[in-house]
């Protein structure tokens, strides 16, 4: 999948099959309107382009009038949101910069500029809900006018529903804030999960006791920084690490090493006043073979995924690191008890395949 940064590269085709959205979580709803553009842009014999945004407009927004409380939670980095449309097939991304110039787009300037001029749209297939230009002026009304009077083909998609509940990036953020994370995963099709790559932290964890046989290395951290300052998820989790060895089996890897952990996503209110979110894992075992490879412990520069499966509890402030220390000991041991469960006593949740989605 080729990704591009605005519209002017001489790599992007020169005609598509787009769809348009910010595509927050790539959950149900997006795999199932993606594959059919991908049926749609197979009949048609065009490449299939998604047109995405970065910021989020309602991040723009809220900072342009001040108030940041209208900023949405995010649920996904731009690198995990890239990764889960390259794996749902699309063949090119146009991330577009969301700035005053492109607010203040009229409708019509928008298709002519960016769609038309800048895409070669001959197909797109838009949501239910869709809106676009200077004071969201523009619908789908607009935009199959448009098609009709100057030669693209336009359709929309309506809302997708899971057991009666419409999929949307919205209620995706309502299970992470409620620390649902099997019914995050039911409107994902998939686990949810951060990656990263591993980067220095201030090695405060090597530096707590650790009670857990075997271990004299303290509470060591895989810290990944997370690039929003407000996660949709936020808390203490049990969690599973893939990718420390180079392969992530869940990903098209050929095998692949997968930890159990324990991790914390938020801004360490105990230890960092920063405001910066981390997710932070300590793997509950550290196999001989990793040992041997990275070190006790330690993987900087790797680029790991992290699935979030269980919440423990809510990120809390704690008086001093005694007892930030014996609240670690207690989310590891019920990191423990979860992964000690059998398998079939967790919620098994699976990406849909094509045929599902559709």
């Amino acid at each position: 999948m080729q990704v591009f940064r605005g519209f002017h590269h001489p790599g992007i085709a020169a005609q598509c099959a787009l769809t348009i959205g910010n595509f927050d979580g790539v959950h149900r709803g997006h795999q199932a309107m993606l594959a059919l553009l991908l049926s749609e842009a197979r009949h048609r014999g065009l490449p299939t382009c998604v047109l995405t945004f970065e910021p989020h407009p309602r991040d723009f927004f809220a900072k342009k009038l001040g108030k940041p409380e209208l900023a949405p939670a995010r649920i996904a980095t731009l690198r995990d949101k890239l990764q889960e449309l390259e794996r749902c097939g699309i063949d090119q991304v146009v991330v577009l910069r969301f700035d005053e110039a492109l607010a203040s787009l009229p409708a019509q300037d928008f298709i002519q500029r960016v769609l038309i001029d800048g895409l070669g749209t001959k197909y797109v297939l838009v949501g239910d809900d869709f809106r676009f230009g200077a004071k969201r002026q523009g619908d789908y009304a607009t935009l199959d006018a448009a098609g009709q009077r100057q030669g693209f083909d336009v359709a929309r998609m309506m809302s997708y529903e899971v057991h009666g509940l419409r999929v949307s990036s919205s209620a995706v953020r309502e299970a992470l804030a409620d620390g649902d994370m099997d019914g995050a995963a039911r409107l994902l099709g998939r686990p949810y999960a951060i990656s990263g790559h591993v980067i220095h932290g201030q090695k405060l964890g090597r530096q707590l006791a650790e009670t857990a046989p075997g271990r004299g290395d303290g509470f060591r951290t895989l810290n990944l920084k997370f690039d929003h300052d407000k996660p949709a998820a936020h808390g203490i989790f049990a969690v599973r690490v893939h990718g420390l060895d180079g392969q992530d089996r869940t990903l098209g890897g050929s095998g692949g090493i997968v930890l159990d952990g324990v991790a914390s996503l938020g801004v360490r209110p105990t230890v960092e006043d920063a405001g910066r979110v981390l997710l932070e894992v300590h793997a509950l075992d550290w196999p001989a073979t990793l040992a041997a490879r990275l070190g006790p412990g330690e993987a900087y520069g790797k680029l790991v995924r992290v699935e979030l499966l269980q919440k423990l509890r809510d990120e809390a402030r704690f008086d001093g690191l005694d007892a930030l220390t014996a609240a670690i000991r207690e989310d590891v041991r019920q990191a423990r008890a979860y992964f000690a469960e059998p398998a079939t006593t967790h919620a098994a949740v699976r990406r849909q395949t094509t045929r599902d989605r559709i």
